[in-house]
């Protein structure tokens, strides 16, 4: 692998193209119209304007990227998260042309993005899952049966969502025949596919992940959790490893059980298998990402394993360079996501020129960002400004350490969720991990406006 397409934007984009220089591997970027001026632009050896600013004519045309290849050279495409990354068929197609798709197999991207597939396989490893319908609902005639089997509230999902997409949830019968028919028109928009599947709705669980690698030869390790219960409208807004609220024993068999069910898709690559928690401290398996994570960087902090140069090595053929024994998780590692957003007023888009942007540094602060003074933050896409990871001996020194750093970050000209977060690390609740995915949610109804004490 000599040259690699990276076919994302933003500060994923910059980070493939750190690890790649770092291997001695060689990098295009491809950008939109709106991201002329973009960070990964600069970075790249190369860069190939591919279309205008809407995603479905630049960063989801299939042609345009698979052309940039030709024109470049590149032998390998790494397509991040979001966009393609998860589109079994953009890597059936580069597979088909040559190219090294750094990812799982299409197969397995088709086998566990489907959903009820996916929950399939959990079942057949023994993984807990949640109570739901056995595949694809046709229709909401024989969704209401279901329903009313598995006792309402009831999720009702897209099979092939993510990101919190094509989710909606039906407390009574009625209600449950409109969300069906929006959940399918959702999907179909989203997704290009309106399968719609239901669950049982686990009443304030928390979310916990687990990062899971395979490599080619069927090794596989998982890298401990992450604990992403801070959540608004299930966008995750803080991210934490290791979980404060899982015992030594949970954390092996929730681990454990990642593995089987990847390991029995013959995965390989790095993947997130997702989780509800609830009340009792039971899991239950939810889906499989088969990508990289956004909070990817708090598991290579608290590990000290480069996740994405793991990817490329493994897309190379290589053998996982770590065992499960070999996996160290020292101390304690938090993730803000820094949006473009007015937490004050329910965290409105706040897109627009950045006047000035000085972020912070010192100990155990780390910074994943495509910004810089001056850069415009595009409308056409999502509102992260960067990712403030930050590593403690345990969780009470993250937090402080957090708290200064977030002190330290000074952007200009848009309004950035910074005083969100600052608010949490002043929250009783959260100090106390006393919370749980719809805390924000509910927040917001009561009509907090996140503003910290000064």
């Amino acid at each position: 692998m000599k040259k690699i397409l990276i076919a994302n934007r933003g500060e994923i984009a910059v980070r493939i193209i750190r690890a790649c220089h770092d291997m001695g591997i060689e990098t295009v970027a491809i950008y939109s119209k709106a991201d002329t001026e973009a960070l990964h632009v600069l970075n790249a050896d190369e860069a190939i304007c591919i279309g205008e600013a809407p995603s479905a004519k630049s960063y989801l045309k299939i042609p345009n990227i698979l052309s940039a290849c030709e024109i470049s050279g590149a032998d390998a495409i790494h397509p991040g998260f979001g966009f393609l990354s998860e589109n079994a068929n953009f890597a059936s197609i580069c597979d088909s042309c040559g190219i090294n798709f750094i990812g799982p197999s299409h197969e397995a991207i088709a086998l566990l993005g489907n959903k009820s597939e996916a929950k399939a396989i959990a079942k057949s490893m023994k993984c807990p899952v949640i109570p739901g319908s056995d595949g694809i609902v046709e229709n909401a005639k024989e969704g209401l049966v279901i329903a009313k089997k598995l006792g309402y509230p009831v999720f009702i999902k897209a099979s092939a969502g993510g990101g919190g997409k094509g989710i909606r949830i039906a407390y009574d019968p009625d209600e449950f025949v409109r969300q069906f028919s929006a959940a399918r028109a959702e999907a179909e928009v989203s997704f290009g596919n309106p399968d719609i599947y239901l669950e049982k709705m686990i009443v304030d669980p928390r979310h916990i992940e687990i990062q899971v690698m395979g490599d080619k030869h069927g090794n596989y390790v998982f890298l401990g959790e992450r604990d992403c219960s801070i959540q608004r409208r299930r966008q995750k807004l803080i991210e934490e490893t290791p979980s404060p609220i899982l015992s030594p024993s949970i954390r092996k068999k929730i681990g454990e059980a990642a593995v089987s069910i990847v390991k029995a898709a013959n995965y390989y690559s790095a993947g997130t298998v997702e989780f509800l928690l609830d009340a009792k401290k039971n899991f239950y398996f939810m889906e499989v990402n088969t990508r990289i994570q956004v909070e990817h960087t708090i598991t290579e902090e608290l590990t000290g394993i480069d996740l994405v140069r793991e990817q490329i090595r493994i897309a190379q053929g290589e053998k996982l360079s770590i065992k499960q024994r070999d996996v160290a998780c020292k101390g304690h590692v938090i993730q803000c996501r820094i949006n473009a957003e007015d937490p004050s007023n329910n965290f409105a888009p706040s897109p627009g020129a950045l006047e000035y942007f000085v972020p912070p540094g010192g100990p155990h602060v780390r910074m994943d960002t495509a910004c810089y003074a001056g850069y415009k933050i595009p409308h056409n896409y999502d509102s992260m400004i960067a990712k403030l990871i930050v590593r403690g001996k345990d969780r009470k020194e993250a937090i402080r350490i957090a708290e200064r750093a977030l002190r330290e970050f000074h952007v200009g000209g848009v309004k950035t969720t910074i005083p969100f977060h600052l608010f949490m690390f002043e929250d009783e609740n959260f100090l106390k991990n006393d919370y749980t995915i719809n805390y924000i949610d509910q927040l917001v109804l009561d009509g907090c406006t996140f503003i910290p004490e000064s």
